[in-house]
Order: structure tokens, then sequence, then C-alpha cells
């Protein structure tokens, strides 16, 4: 690909919208996609793990996408995430993402049965990218969740068999390799870095961008982040990520996806509660993160 990023700044991994049972509440979506655009990200990065996608049937997955890229209408480029153990999903998946015209697709890697070389990585993504010949790929690396974790080097290394390869949503504290992502054949991939509570350390690698659930709801606050990076204010760049910090870990502690769901619902818009295995938080969880998101603010 070439060496202009597709993607810049903040890019939210949107959450899918949900009713109380469970079910898909798809005439949500474009009064969340306006509220997070109006936050002011650059991009939204559809069926993520902040979208709840493993929890997803395919038929909702292409529903949601078709409904996020309906609701951004070209205001800004959007990425869907086409990952999935069965590799026949995930071309179809991709198919229908560049039918509806996604600016780029996303890949997690299969993670049920262990994926442990470079070569079967490669030739998975490249069985899914000729579902989607015409649409920038990105690798969508995030070891703690996936158990794959392999050498994004070495994947970019021996990326000629991959034309589509527009880059990495590198979702993982390892700084030195993502340096050296950043930097490698004078920048011609698109590195996106993936942990919002550790967003200034991804800058100071040199990353294009940030792909992150909280960019939802906080995208101004991680905005100031950026500014004063850019801008060489490195004290002033700490605080701001410091508190942004601190608010993510507040969240946190009262769950995981669910908790960051209902922040979304506290500080944003409400998205419904998440799908099982995750539980909604109990009302007493919810008031508490509603208080300290208050107390922090």
């Amino acid at each position: 690909m070439g060496a202009t990023p597709l993607l810049t700044g903040l890019v939210a991994a949107t959450f899918t919208p949900m009713k109380s049972d469970g079910c898909l509440d798809l005439q949500r979506i474009a009064a969340v996609c306006d509220f997070v655009l109006g936050q002011g990200v650059d991009g939204l990065f559809l069926c993520g793990s902040t979208g709840e996608a493993p929890s997803l049937t395919n038929e909702e997955r292409m529903q949601v996408a078709s409904a996020y890229h309906r609701a951004a209408a070209g205001r800004v480029p959007v990425v869907v995430h086409v990952g999935h153990n069965s590799l026949a999903d995930a071309r179809t998946l991709a198919a229908h993402a560049e039918q509806m015209g996604a600016d780029a697709i996303a890949v997690v890697p299969p993670s049920y049965f262990p994926l442990s070389s470079i070569e079967v990585l490669i030739e998975c993504l490249r069985h899914i990218a000729e579902a989607a010949p015409d649409t920038p790929l990105y690798y969508y690396h995030i070891p703690s969740i996936t158990g794959v974790d392999l050498s994004m080097i070495e994947l970019l290394e021996r990326a000629e068999s991959l034309p589509t390869l527009a880059g990495i949503k590198f979702s993982a504290p390892q700084f030195d390799q993502l340096a050296a992502c950043v930097e490698y054949d004078a920048g011609s991939y698109n590195i996106l870095f993936g942990c919002d509570e550790l967003l200034l350390s991804g800058l100071m690698k040199g990353v294009d961008g940030a792909v992150g659930s909280t960019y939802n709801f906080m995208a101004p606050h991680y905005r100031r982040i950026i500014d004063a990076h850019q801008a060489g204010k490195m004290d002033a760049a700490k605080q701001h990520q410091a508190v942004a910090t601190a608010r993510v870990e507040e969240i946190l502690r009262h769950g995981g996806h669910n908790a960051i769901k209902a922040a979304m619902g506290i500080l944003g818009l409400d998205c419904g509660p998440p799908r099982l295995p995750w539980k909604p938080l109990s009302d007493g969880a919810r008031s508490a993160l509603k208080q300290e998101l208050a107390d922090a603010h």
C-alpha cells in the first residue's frame, strides 16, 4: 500500500447497541454515530472487541456494519473488523464490507486452534483478503485475547504476499516491537495503537493514530493529549494522559466490556446492555460508576 496513512488521529471502536433482551437495536446506531462523530473522532472501527463481534452472528455483524456505514455517510473512514475462527465466515464478512464500500477491513486471527507460525497467519490473511481484493487490510494484533503473539515485524517483512496489507492495529504494550513497526520500510505501513490508557506512549513511538473504545465518549480529552504531544508540551501531555488513565481504571474496576459499555451510557449515549457472556452492571455498580465519573469530570 502507499505511504500516506489511511487512518490518523482518534478512531472510535464502536459499540453495538442492544435492547434489554439482547437483540440488536439497529435504530439507535444513527444517533450513536452522530454523537461519536460529534466528539471529533477521525474514523470508526466497527464490530471489533468493543462491538462484541464474537457474540454476534454473521448476519448481525453485517447489519451493524451497514447501519454504521450509512450513518457515517462518508464523514470519516470506516473500518470493518471481519476476523472469525471460521475463515469462510471471515471471507463472507470481508466480501460484504467491500461491497458496501468500507474504507478498510481488519482481521483478528483465528484463535481457537493454536496458530504458531507467521507462515500460517499469512496464509489465513491471504485467504480472507482474496474475498475483498480492492479493500485495504489491517492485521489486528491483540495477543492478550487471541493468544496469537507472533512477530509483527516478521509479518511486515513478508507482506509482499499480502498486497492489500495497509497496516496493523497494535493492541499490546510491546513498545519495542511497536516502534520497529512504525519505522519499518520508512514508515510505509499505517500503524495504529490500541491501548487507550497508554496513548501517549504510543504517540511517543510515532504511531499514526489510535483505535479505542473510550474515544467514543472521551475523545476531546484524548485530543488534548495529542495536541500537547505535537506541540512538544510533554508535561501537559503526561498530565492529560494521567487523567485519562485514571478514568479508564475507574471504569474497569467495575468490570470489563460491560463497564465500558455502561460508561458509554453515562458519558455518551446509552447503547443498552452487553450480550452474554458479559452481564450488565448491577444497579449499585452503575450508580457507583456514575458518581465516580461525575466526581472526576
